[in-house]
């Protein structure tokens, strides 16, 4: 997988202002307010910032948390984790392998299999319906 570097200008110029405050700054959105929260449909859940594609629609699930979220990545070679020590808490933060996009947590309570729950931010996604 090639790395996709850009500099700050660069991803300024192709992300919203709220893509950019989260995928390159690690902000949040406001829970409940995603575009893809209560997104329903059949496909796969791809990086904003590059296209790698990172989760299933089989894989999602509603947590309750207010961020779409997942008990598991396609291919956890596409994701990277790293402490996050923010906020006076200690969580573990999920980036993009490719790009390194702030994309959420990942967090111990999720449902069986896997029992992880992947909160992803909405504005982190890209939606590819999968056609019929």
């Amino acid at each position: 997988m090639d790395k996709v570097v850009k500099s700050e200008d660069e991803w300024k110029k192709m992300l919203t202002d709220l893509e950019y405050q989260v995928t390159r700054e690690k902000g949040t959105e406001r829970p409940f307010t995603g575009e893809l929260y209560h997104n329903t449909d059949k496909g796969i859940y791809t990086c904003k910032c590059c296209g790698a594609e990172l989760f299933k629609s089989d894989e999602k699930y509603d947590a309750g948390c207010g961020w779409p979220s997942f008990w598991d990545a396609i291919d956890k070679s596409k994701i990277t984790e790293k402490k996050d020590y923010s906020f006076g808490m200690i969580r573990i933060e999920v980036m993009c392998a490719r790009c390194d996009a702030h994309l959420g947590h990942v967090f111990d309570d999720g449902p069986k299999p896997s029992g992880i729950r992947y909160c992803i931010n909405s504005v982190s996604l890209n939606f590819k319906k999968e056609s019929k």
